[in-house]
């Protein structure tokens, strides 16, 4: 039986031909991270860049949540903030970048909604500790471990 070795395959070149990239809310440096290498791969390859942040409902309390006016603040706070990466993605360069809202559960909305949608073949995330809580931390974990398309964790 032969097994293949080192001489037996050429190197390839491969490139990805459309980029997600989810940041979070809280302005943080996981995030800038995530966001300066996703914009470099996407200006370098001159592909689609998504960019996608997640309102988490979950995280309103009853009272908050049946408020249209604070649900309506967060909304476009979040679209103002959006459009702030996408604005700099395409000074830097990027072509063609689309900002991307989802509302619930982060890792659900962008496996079940965000992806479906915008069929990325690569997804870049950050990925930070908070002492307590770890929101993008857990996030990222669950999209790496349940997407289908190639996933870069960026620290």
């Amino acid at each position: 039986m032969h097994m293949a070795t080192e001489q037996d395959f050429e190197v390839e070149s491969m490139h990805y031909n459309r980029l997600l990239l989810a940041v979070d809310d809280d302005d943080d440096d996981s995030s800038h991270k995530a966001f300066n290498y996703a914009a470099t791969l996407a200006k370098i390859y001159n592909i689609p860049l998504g960019i996608v942040s997640v309102l988490e409902t979950g995280d309103l309390n009853i009272y908050q949540s049946l408020s249209p006016d604070l649900l309506a603040d967060r909304r476009s706070q979040m679209a103002a903030h959006l459009n702030t990466y996408v604005e700099k993605a395409e000074a830097f360069g990027a072509q063609d970048v689309q900002p991307l809202i989802g509302e619930g559960k982060p890792a659900a909305v962008i496996l079940d909604e965000i992806v479906p949608a915008f069929k990325p073949d690569l997804i870049v995330l950050g990925s930070h500790e908070r002492r307590g809580r770890s929101r993008l931390g857990h996030v990222a974990a669950e999209i790496a471990r349940e997407a289908d398309a190639s996933v870069i964790i960026v620290r």
